[in-house]
């Protein structure tokens, strides 16, 4: 008897993905208006660039570009973050990287959820950048403890969700129908509920708190809110946000616009005021929230540890001037200016070892298969046409961008100060797994496509 296959994890985030840009299209029009914008640059810019468009199919990011969107959710217990790993497992997608958000005035500390092999990637990068409220750095105690009950009485999962995962865990995994269903339920944890599950008093409370402390803690679950799709040129897109009439933030977060783009530059339109309706107010009477935006974001290459080392004291550099931060009118000039000392050309970069690059053999490499080209210097292949080096994409986040998102959507007033406050290991417990540090899975697939490349070189049978 034929039993029906599993289907794959890349095909359940795929589904999901798709489900969430369908849900938050309804749910936050604005949001329909910024696919359409996106669409437009990157038809422009790749018209404008032919070659562009080639180097992306060769590369496998072409097929992924309109498909490719991060989400952003936030979570109010250990518990919580917990079952969120399990659930991602389902879709192919795992805890990369440590975030400390606290340093930048918001409570939380955080991870991205996102598929880790290249194959993976090609074929649906969803990530979802998860965070977690730290309640210890809240200093009221009758606060903390008034946010543990109301989080202690909630339940964000649906019970068919928690079933079919625990399903996929015992079997490996699950039918298409299966699937399909998972899809469903999961997304439910995602939506919107105007219901508040505090009543206007305890809602204003924790509001004066923090203003991400009653987005987490006052409702039914941990609405997305941000969905964000992949412009190739960002700066054409702010341009464009403030042309339609979107609302776009003043500064676009992340490095000056550069000839090789690196790391992630992401600018957002201010958060929506929605309406909520707060426990034993009168139906007639309701207030408002403002939590979910709209995001779009530009991918540069990977740096590696010293390519972030350079990035980190360039960026404290201009942002640490006369405490200016972000703010400021001259801050674009100021960035770019500091960024001259940034390489900006592709060999510069590699050679100096500022970023990670995959290898592949060229018409000319492949000619010279058995030649003992294999023992030569990584360098004289590049040089010598034999191999071509690709940078990698960077998948990953920034902390300091991510609270300027935060920052920008929570309100100007709202920076708190607190210090060091790293607890990597606190939320590794909460998650129940340790996180996967980007800048090894980086060198990883750098490192295997040099040795496919030597492989290929020598001959290897199974490179053949």
């Amino acid at each position: 008897m034929h039993t029906p296959p599993f289907v794959s994890t890349d095909e359940i985030r795929s589904r999901f993905s798709k489900a969430m840009s369908d849900m938050y299209r309804q749910e936050v029009p604005q949001y329909g208006t910024l696919l359409e914008l996106v669409a437009d640059v990157n038809a422009a810019v790749m018209q404008g660039n032919p070659g562009l468009a080639g180097q992306l199919a060769q590369s496998g990011e072409l097929e992924r570009l309109d498909v490719e969107r991060h989400g952003a959710i936030r979570l109010g217990t250990p518990a919580e973050l917990a079952n969120m790993r399990r659930i991602f497992g389902v879709m192919g997608m795992l805890p990369v990287g440590y975030y400390d958000l606290s340093v930048a005035g918001v409570p939380v500390h955080s991870t991205a959820f996102r598929p880790i092999s290249d194959a993976a990637l090609t074929r649906n990068p969803f990530r979802v950048f998860t965070s977690l409220l730290r309640l210890e750095l809240i200093d009221n105690a009758a606060v903390r403890a008034e946010i543990e009950a109301i989080l202690s009485r909630r339940n964000i999962f649906t019970e068919r969700a928690l079933e079919l995962t625990r399903q996929f865990e015992a079997t490996g995994g699950l039918l298409s129908s299966e699937a399909d269903e998972f899809v469903a339920e999961v997304r439910e944890t995602f939506r919107w509920h105007s219901e508040a599950t505090v009543g206007e008093d305890t809602y204003h409370r924790l509001h004066q708190a923090h203003r991400l402390i009653a987005d987490v803690a006052c409702f039914k679950g941990p609405h997305i809110n941000h969905l964000t799709p992949r412009t190739l040129d960002i700066d054409a897109a702010q341009a464009e946000m403030l042309k339609r009439g979107v609302g776009a933030k003043d500064v676009i977060e992340g490095p000056p616009t550069r000839k090789c783009p690196i790391l992630l530059r992401q600018t957002s339109f201010k958060a929506l005021e929605e309406r909520v309706a707060f426990v034993g107010a009168d139906s007639s009477a309701q207030g408002t929230h403002t939590a979910r935006f709209g995001e779009i974001e530009q991918r540069g290459m990977a740096l590696t540890g010293k390519g972030r080392a350079l990035y980190d004291e360039l960026l404290a550099g201009v942002r640490n001037a006369d405490q200016a931060g972000s703010a400021g009118g001259d801050y674009a000039q100021r960035l770019a200016t500091a960024f001259l000392a940034f390489p900006d050309e592709l060999e510069a970069i590699r050679r100096a070892g500022l970023a990670f690059f995959s290898y592949a053999l060229t018409g000319a490499g492949s000619a010279a298969i058995g030649s003992g080209k294999d023992a030569a210097a990584l360098d004289e292949l590049v040089a010598g046409g034999y191999v071509q080096a690709r940078p990698i994409t960077y998948e990953d986040f920034l902390p300091v961008s991510a609270a300027g998102i935060f920052q920008s959507n929570l309100g100007g007033a709202e920076q708190k100060s607190y210090a060091a406050n790293e607890a990597k290991t606190a939320f590794e417990a909460a998650l129940g797994a340790s996180v996967y540090d980007e800048i090894a899975l980086y060198q990883a697939l750098q490192s295997q496509s040099i040795e496919a490349v030597r492989s290929q070189l020598r001959g290897d049978a199974n490179h053949a």
